[in-house]
């Protein structure tokens, strides 16, 4: 080719073949640790007295999970206002987990733990051999 650079087509399908097996790498490690969560989180609704699979149904798991706390459930609908409904519950959500902490006898440490990696700390907390105390319901 006059003036140009001529490319190999065998490194464009090796760059391909590896983004493929990265892509399916992460997609291995993604999908393992949504097992992990669902196993988690369905362990600590079994041990608050709710039936496991409520932990795996869209909105019906934030309900629960208000109730597990001590917070009335049905602010979980709230999610369904327009703009504003999905940051009111998920600011309901961080002071959930950190109830939820508090419910299983754990310190505000492990809450604060729960609100910012709730993924390692609900696997903690479902292994764990911390047992359930019903909260008053407060708001």
């Amino acid at each position: 080719m006059e003036g140009g650079v001529v490319v190999s087509s065998s490194i464009d399908n090796e760059a391909i073949t590896a983004a493929l097996a990265m892509l399916g790498v992460y997609w291995v490690i993604l999908i393992a640790i949504l097992v992990l969560q669902i196993v988690a989180y369905w362990k600590i609704y079994t041990k608050a007295g709710k039936p496991g699979w409520a932990s795996i149904v869209p909105v019906y798991s934030i309900y629960v999970l208000f109730e597990i706390v001590g917070m009335k459930g049905w602010y979980a609908f709230l999610i369904f206002i327009p703009f504003v409904g999905a940051l009111i519950v998920a600011i309901l959500s961080y002071i959930a987990y950190y109830k939820l902490a508090i419910c299983f006898g754990k310190e505000s440490g492990f809450g604060i733990g729960m609100v910012f990696l709730p993924f390692v700390f609900g696997l903690i907390l479902a292994f764990s051999d911390a047992t359930y105390t019903k909260p008053a319901v407060t708001n």
